[in-house]
């Protein structure tokens, strides 16, 4: 699996640092965010280093498509599944992408409204 030696998500997946923990398999990791903006903030990561979307490739799919499968499982446990939660993926500078590691937000536990605010 290609990891990013400097990368703080790679070294969160690998151990390296510590991290509250909700979910992880061969593909994916799921852990709670150190900045929330809701009462639910997971981050689900692919175990593999990709900087952003721009640099998916058709290999990537299966992996990708699983984050999603996990999103579910993680907002069933966590109780946020039936009153909804929201997901969001950024990409690049102008979305907002301050790791450059794909990663998927899971957010939930209040009424989130048309946008999300601290």
């Amino acid at each position: 699996m290609h990891r990013d030696p400097d990368c703080i998500f790679c070294k969160i997946i690998a151990g390296e640092i510590p991290s509250k923990q909700v979910y992880q398999d061969e593909l994916v990791t799921a852990f709670y965010d150190i900045n929330p903006v809701a009462p639910v903030h997971v981050l689900i990561v692919p175990n593999k280093h990709i900087p952003s979307v721009n640099h998916v490739q058709p290999e990537d799919e299966t992996m990708l498509g699983h984050m999603f499968s996990v999103a579910r499982q993680v907002a069933e446990q966590l109780g946020v599944a039936e009153r909804g939660y929201r997901l969001i993926l950024n990409t690049g500078e102008h979305a907002g992408q301050v790791v450059f590691h794909v990663h998927m937000h899971l957010l939930g536990g209040r009424p989130l409204g048309r946008m999300v605010c601290r």
